[in-house]
């Protein structure tokens, strides 16, 4: 079987180290091929690599960057389906969500095309009698980037794109469980015109991963999983002086007024909850009806939805239709989920519609959890408390829309948040007052567009800035502000006071 290596230095290695690692096809339950796992010292290495490359990659002008950046988002594009079919064959998502991803992937690198804009700085010329003053944005050197499973193409793309085009070299650290993607990108990009060395891709554990927030090269540090290791990975990079931006883990909630359009919002939380089979970050498994007779009717239109879902692998099959929901990442993620669901039935929540055993014809060793609902759930309950990452669904019933929002508001995590309303008052009132980083009125998974920048509240997000975007600018520059004088002559007296330039 083939097995996936590292990217360093502008070519393919597999690791000296002889480890390796299965990769399965979620559909399936067959492995696939295999990843190599790196050494700490082939780690250092791809640093390395990285760390050779910056001084010219830095010096080249913006607008010769930008230019391989238009050449590989052409790349991306001619090659969509190819790159589509290894996420589907690896996370398991239905190809049309595959393609939704590298769409949103693409868009950052068109952003980041615009770069000779967005670091040109500012200049104001006399701020004092014969005095100017300037800003430059400068790159910051080597920086990291350590993703996650659900999205193995457009979380790299959330930070790689904007990195290279402000001047920096990057050293990538992606998933074990789909990892092809981030190789094939990587060879888009040198083919696109990317110098060796800028970009690299290196496969390990977590432990040889850790070398990234710690090793002195490395300037910068983004992340995006879990909110316990997200701590971690800020408190250790911090503590070694680096920058970083970290983002964990999310329980997006959504309010349903009484007002609001039953039939829109129904379809709204369908693909907001069960869209890559929940695996989303801004994913939708919490709805808070605001009233007994509105949380009656959502449910009502919900179970034969929920159990109408075609499950199946993420490729179509021929004469049918694409799936609407794929498997999940992993035999051990499965038996997660079903814990949960486990979990929530002996908590008290009412099961409304049950996903456990759920069986796809043709693929019995596939990764699938049919799709779940649960009525009655309580904030003190698991289910509501933890990141699911599956499937489930749960509604939350609240007498009014000020206890519907105190809900919201009492979570720990503040990721993404929704209302549901043909009201403009609680619209505008809910978007102004409730504690998440990204807001959706009548819109169920409110992910910002590229121009703008993505990010959470509480504990969703370690670090003051957010990733694409004018932030993800902000995040991989630092500002030099210049003040200069010309005068006609020598200064010929001392000033110990302070400089006033006015």
């Amino acid at each position: 079987m083939i097995t996936v290596g590292n990217f360093i230095g502008g070519k393919s290695h597999i690791s000296a180290s002889g480890q390796t690692q299965p990769i399965y096809n979620p559909a399936t339950g067959e492995i696939e091929s295999y990843v190599t796992q790196s050494t700490t010292a082939e780690v250092s290495q791809a640093i390395e690599s990285a760390h050779q490359a910056f001084p010219a990659w830095s010096a080249m002008t913006p607008l010769r960057r930008a230019r391989i950046l238009f050449k590989f988002k052409a790349l991306m594009e001619e090659h969509r389906n190819e790159l589509a079919e290894l996420i589907v064959k690896e996370h398991g998502k239905v190809f049309s969500d595959a393609q939704g991803e590298l769409t949103r992937g693409i868009e950052v690198v068109e952003f980041a095309c615009g770069i000779p804009h967005t670091v040109k700085g500012e200049h104001s010329a006399n701020v004092g009698k014969g005095v100017d003053s300037y800003s430059v944005m400068q790159p910051l050197g080597v920086v990291a980037g350590i993703t996650p499973f659900n999205f193995p193409a457009m979380v790299p793309m959330w930070m790689f794109p904007i990195a290279l085009a402000c001047g920096n070299t990057f050293v990538l650290k992606p998933p074990a469980a789909d990892p092809s993607v981030s190789i094939r990108i990587a060879e888009l990009l040198q083919e696109a015109g990317l110098p060796d060395g800028v970009f690299n891709v290196i496969h390990c554990a977590n432990e040889e991963a850790e070398i990234l927030t710690k090793d002195p090269r490395i300037q910068a540090v983004s992340f995006v999983g879990s909110s316990a290791v997200a701590e971690q990975v800020y408190s250790n990079a911090s503590a070694h002086g680096k920058r970083v931006q970290a983002f964990g883990a999310a329980k997006n909630h959504a309010i349903v007024m009484p007002d609001a359009d039953l039939e829109a919002s129904v379809q709204a939380i369908m693909g907001g909850a069960f869209g890559s089979a929940g695996e989303r970050c801004m994913a939708l498994p919490l709805v808070v009806a605001v009233g007994n007779d509105t949380a009656d009717k959502l449910i009502a239109e919900l179970i034969p939805q929920i159990k109408a879902l075609r499950v199946g692998p993420g490729m179509a099959e021929q004469g049918h239709p694409e799936n609407e929901m794929g498997p999940v990442i992993s035999k051990a993620h499965q038996e997660k989920v079903l814990g949960y669901i486990n979990i929530g039935e002996q908590e008290g929540a009412k099961l409304v519609v049950d996903g456990r055993n759920y069986q796809v014809k043709g693929y019995p060793n596939g990764y699938y959890v049919g799709g779940t609902l649960f009525d009655d759930v309580k904030p003190g309950m698991r289910i509501y408390q933890e990141e699911i990452f599956g499937p489930v669904l749960g509604i939350i019933r609240a007498p009014d829309y000020e206890t519907a929002l105190s809900i919201v508001n009492g979570h720990e995590f503040g990721n993404g948040s929704a209302i549901f309303t043909t009201n403009g008052h609680y619209a505008r009132d809910f978007s102004m007052r409730v504690q998440a980083g990204m807001v959706g009125v009548n819109i169920p998974v409110p992910v910002p567009m590229a121009f703008h920048s993505f990010g959470g509240w509480k504990r969703s997000i370690f670090g003051a800035l957010n990733v694409h975007g004018p932030d993800g600018v902000r995040f991989y520059t630092r500002m030099k502000t210049i003040t200069t004088r010309w005068p006609d002559g020598q200064q010929t007296i001392a000033e110990f006071n302070m400089p006033t330039l006015g």
